[in-house]
């Protein structure tokens, strides 16, 4: 199996490749040797290398930044898979992808379905949800998972943040009134190895650990497991406006999943430890 992975330099790229090695050689092109926002030159790369397999982990992830480039949001968001999803359906390819749960209203307390109706708050997650559409909508042989919050003991994250700023603040406000599941890069690649040997069936799929928490509940299990004494205080999302409008209710329905891969989903708390044992050289 030919596999193209996209993004490699990104946090779940990272993982991705080092995961999905044994599956097959990996192609895996950084930025000065495919420019993805060049339309052409990616159907001329998917031309040369011919993959059988294209995941893509390469995405607009700068959320705020999004309000006023949304041309290039639109490119790498819901170009670029739409344009991969025309190559697999036409090659007999498959294609994997990663969504968001920005794509949904954040209203309610209810985990939302892959089946639940979707309402972007933001130039972001109307962008990531027009790339799924297009997915869905061509034809192709595909996988979109749709996750939450990520972070890495790599790149730039809320973790890495907390940690840096716990260096010199003995208190810090986090935002307690958005909840959702904080998934770690590294999951995402196993359950994106396993579904990919099982050959998981065409579809949409929650991936996110099990259980909810706040950003401060988070930042407040960051520090407790690095050893910080900084102090979360709780405030509300109207006390730390932003450019874009977040979901205050992230949680996600993991039952799809689980059930079609006969797995269970870790807790979001045992993969934080492992995140911040990482990071730190535990």
């Amino acid at each position: 199996m030919n596999i193209l992975l996209l993004g490699k330099t990104g946090q779940t790229g990272f993982e991705l490749q080092r995961t999905l090695s044994p599956l097959g050689p990996i192609t895996a092109p950084g930025r000065a040797e495919l420019d993805l926002t060049n339309e052409q030159a990616v159907t001329d790369y998917l031309a040369q290398t011919r993959p059988d397999l294209i995941v893509n982990a390469a995405a607009w992830t700068a959320v705020d930044a999004a309000e006023e480039h949304q041309a290039e949001a639109e490119r790498l968001n819901a170009g670029l898979p739409q344009q991969l999803a025309g190559y697999a359906a036409g090659n007999n390819a498959r294609l994997v992808h990663y969504s968001s749960d920005y794509v949904y209203p954040g209203t309610g307390t209810t985990p939302w379905q892959e089946t639940s109706p979707t309402g972007p708050l933001s130039v972001y997650g109307q962008t990531k949800l027009q790339g799924d559409e297009a997915i869905r909508q061509s034809g192709a042989d595909h996988l979109i998972f749709r996750t939450s919050w990520v972070y890495s003991a790599r790149g730039n994250n809320f973790m890495k943040t907390m940690l840096r700023l716990a260096e010199s603040k003995p208190e810090l406000n986090i935002v307690a009134d958005q909840i959702g599941a904080p998934t770690p890069a590294r999951l995402i690649a196993q359950v994106t190895a396993l579904a990919i040997h099982s050959k998981l069936t065409t579809g949409l799929y929650h991936l996110a650990p099990t259980g909810e928490t706040s950003w401060q509940g988070f930042a407040k299990e960051i520090f407790r497991l690095a050893g910080k004494n900084t102090k979360a205080n709780p405030i509300p999302t109207s006390d730390y406006p932003t450019p874009a409008r977040r979901p205050l209710n992230s949680r996600m329905d993991l039952t799809k999943l689980e059930t079609t891969l006969n797995i269970q989903l870790p807790d979001w708390q045992s993969q934080l430890a492992l995140t911040v044992g990482e990071y730190l050289g535990n």
